[in-house]
């Protein structure tokens, strides 16, 4: 028998696949145990709007050194994300990284391959959130060594802001970031959002699991509450033209971008 004269040649037609209104890229640490997750109750599922990942390998241990490192792998982790898919944004999902690369030098890294695609991290993304916030005097929560949150504390004072309140769980180890409690991240937020020199709370990492505390710490505090993952998924929505807002995503969603 002539296996090949019993299969059947089937037509077709092709449409615009997936992600024909929108499609974003983003760049996951290999050790991130969370941003995935998180991005999954953000991201309204339609298929007119398709979210693509890749990871990057990194290192265990957060520390200056180890969060540069990653620069030499960018490259090679975006052009990953299909360059002919045509992303509208491509986003680096990581705070202490952007940091210590450098925003524009992550914006270079990434559209080296992809060169019209719009291009955010979570650094960049809480910037233009507290801008549309309209909230200067800020309250930092981390999970990082102290020489990294001071990185990150000075970043955030060269672009204007004022960090009135510091504080971090002091953590190297990504595994235990993932692990730290949500009750422990909002009793922090409380502690140090309670200052009235502070018009918001900005929680800073992707591996921290921040989107189930946010509707409640920010009713309590009355102030908006930022966390990574919610302002760089907002930023990739508003870069892309969706207007969305997620269910009990924080006040963040409401504000106008422009």
């Amino acid at each position: 028998m002539n296996l090949k004269s019993s299969v059947a040649t089937m037509k077709f037609v092709t449409d615009g696949g997936l992600g024909t209104k929108a499609r974003l890229g983003l760049i996951v640490l290999q050790t991130d145990q969370t941003i995935e997750h998180e991005f999954a109750n953000l991201f309204v599922q339609q298929d007119a709007v398709a979210l693509y990942a890749a990871r990057i390998p990194n290192d265990m241990r957060v520390t200056q050194a180890t969060l540069r490192q990653m620069s030499i792998d960018l490259p090679h982790t975006a052009r990953l994300l299909a360059p002919q898919l045509k992303f509208d944004v491509i986003a680096y999902a990581c705070t202490s990284g952007a940091t210590m690369i450098g925003e524009a030098r992550v914006d270079e890294l990434i559209r080296d391959s992809h060169p019209a695609a719009k291009t955010t991290n979570p650094l960049s993304a809480s910037k233009a959130a507290f801008g549309a916030l309209g909230i200067r005097r800020i309250a930092l929560v981390t999970p990082y060594a102290i020489d990294v949150t001071v990185q990150l504390q000075a970043s955030l004072c060269d672009a204007g802001f004022e960090i009135n309140a510091v504080a971090t769980f002091d953590q190297t180890d990504d595994f235990t970031v993932a692990r730290i409690s949500a009750d422990s991240i909002l009793n922090a937020v409380l502690e140090i959002g309670k200052r009235d020199d502070c018009d918001g709370v900005f929680v800073s990492c992707t591996s921290l699991r921040t989107m189930q505390i946010i509707g409640d710490a920010e009713t309590r505090l009355g102030k908006p509450v930022i966390s990574s993952n919610q302002a760089l998924a907002w930023h990739m929505m508003r870069l892309a033209c969706i207007s969305d807002s997620p269910v009990d995503a924080g006040c963040l969603f409401t504000a106008n971008f422009s």
